[in-house]
């Protein structure tokens, strides 16, 4: 059973998104919050294995409550799901340690998958996002000094290719794969797919 926490200012958004998560059978939403501050205290009171998350909230801000997990090192995997798709927005969620970006515009088969992704530590980005991101890819910088085969796994990255689809486009092993996403995280200083493009956007290699 995946444990569910859903917070967003707007109770009729936050009362949809719950329900609609609640109509599946291994899902149990444990939790709503209206704010930043509650969602914090949610979490911390129910150990949720996801945290769907609204981004622009009053008071305590989705980035922030982000970082403040993050640096509790809490377990729950955050969704962003909001209605900002703005660079700077998905960059910020994305560096604080945000799990998947998501927009609200999304079917509701895109929200259940999204949240059975995020609670197995995969990442998630909306096709929206992916997209906009990988069409930014550009040829790094000399600090960043990725390879050539590098930077083709980050494009794909940046798409949201799985590791396994990445394999079979390159004509190369999953395990080669997971070799060059440990160069790239190497050399950008992070530790997920997620944060490597934000990272290598902030860096100048998505601009």
């Amino acid at each position: 059973m995946i444990r569910i926490v859903v917070a967003d200012d707007h109770p009729v958004v936050r009362d949809g998104v719950a329900g609609a998560l609640q109509t599946e059978s291994d899902f149990d939403v444990v939790g709503q919050a209206g704010d930043g501050a509650e969602a914090l205290t949610l979490v911390e009171s129910l150990a949720p294995d996801v945290l769907v998350l609204d981004l622009r909230m009053p008071g305590t801000g989705g980035v922030e409550v982000i970082e403040r997990l993050h640096a509790q090192e809490s377990r729950v995997g955050v969704l962003v799901l909001t209605t900002f798709d703005t660079d700077s927005d998905v960059v910020a969620a994305i560096e604080a340690g945000a799990t998947g970006y998501l927009l609200k515009d999304a079917p509701t088969a895109d929200l259940v998958a999204a949240v059975r992704a995020t609670a197995a530590g995969e990442t998630v980005l909306s096709p929206a996002v992916a997209t906009r991101l990988a069409s930014r890819l550009r040829s790094p910088g000399p600090t960043t000094q990725l390879s050539p085969r590098e930077r083709e796994v980050l494009t794909l990255v940046a798409r949201g290719t799985t590791n396994r689809a990445i394999a079979a486009t390159l004509f190369v092993s999953e395990a080669t794969v997971k070799t060059h996403l440990g160069h790239i995280f190497d050399k950008l200083g992070v530790t997920d797919r997620a944060a490597a493009v934000a990272r290598a956007y902030d860096r100048g290699i998505l601009g």
